[in-house]
C-alpha cells in the first residue's frame, strides 16, 4: 500500500490532538469500539513479535473504589515533594478521571513470556516493557482518531494495584488507563494551561 499525502495529514491531526485526558464524560463506549481498540494494539511492534501486554479491563464498582482510594493515597504521598507556590499549583491540577471514566484498563507486561524466544531481548530485557508502551500507543492514537480519549494514571502504588487485581506474579504492572469521551477537546496540553510545564525541545545529535 502506498500511503499518501492524505495519510501523512491526518496521522498529523491525531498526533496534534491527542491529549492525555482527565476530564471525561461518563458515556458509556460501546464494545465494538472498544474492540477495534484492542485490535490497535495486536497491530504493535514488539520484541521478537513476544507481545508481552496483558490487559485487565476494571469493571467492579468495589475494585474500581480501591483504585481510586489507592491513587488518593499516593498523591497525597506525591505532594509532599512539592513546597509554596509550586504545591498549590500540583493541588490545584486534576492528575486523574478515575471517578468519571468509562473505561479503566490494568495494562501489564509478562516478564517472561514464551512467545518470542528471548528474541531481541537477551542484553535488553526491558524491551518487553518498551514493546507494552508501544501497544499502549497504537491503542491511545486509535482511540483519539475514534473521538475516545485516554487518561494514563502514573500516580499509584503498584505494589497495591497488583494485589487488588489479583494479578499473576508475573505480570508487572506498566500502566493504569482511563478511557471515555472527553469532557472537552483542545489541543493544548492541561499542563501547558496550567502553567506547570511548557513542551521542552527534543534532543537530537548527530554523531
Amino acid at each position: 500500500m502506498q500511503l499518501t499525502k492524505a495519510h501523512a495529514a491526518a496521522l498529523q491531526d491525531i498526533l496534534t490532538w491527542r491529549r492525555d485526558v482527565r476530564h471525561f464524560r461518563t458515556d458509556p463506549i460501546a464494545p465494538d469500539r472498544i474492540a477495534r481498540l484492542r485490535a490497535a494494539m495486536d497491530l504493535a511492534p514488539s520484541v521478537g513479535n513476544a507481545r508481552p501486554w496483558r490487559v485487565m479491563q476494571v469493571d467492579t464498582p468495589a475494585t474500581r473504589a480501591a483504585v481510586v482510594a489507592n491513587f488518593e493515597r499516593a498523591n497525597a504521598a506525591a505532594a509532599k515533594a512539592y513546597t509554596d507556590d509550586r504545591r498549590r499549583a500540583y493541588d490545584a491540577l486534576k492528575l486523574a478521571g478515575l471517578r468519571e471514566a468509562p473505561v479503566h484498563l490494568a495494562v501489564f507486561t509478562a516478564d517472561n513470556p514464551e512467545e518470542g524466544h528471548g528474541l531481541g531481548r537477551q542484553t535488553m530485557p526491558e524491551m518487553l516493557s518498551f514493546s507494552t508502551v508501544c501497544a499502549i500507543h497504537s491503542l491511545w492514537l486509535a482511540a483519539r482518531a475514534d473521538n475516545i480519549g485516554t487518561g494514563w494514571v502514573s500516580i499509584l502504588d503498584p505494589v497495591a494495584l497488583h494485589a487488588t487485581l489479583a494479578a499473576p506474579p508475573h505480570w508487572q504492572l506498566t500502566a493504569y488507563l482511563c478511557l471515555g469521551l472527553p469532557a472537552r477537546t483542545d489541543d493544548t496540553p492541561l499542563l501547558h494551561r496550567a502553567d506547570w510545564q511548557e513542551n521542552t525541545a527534543t534532543p537530537w545529535q548527530v554523531v
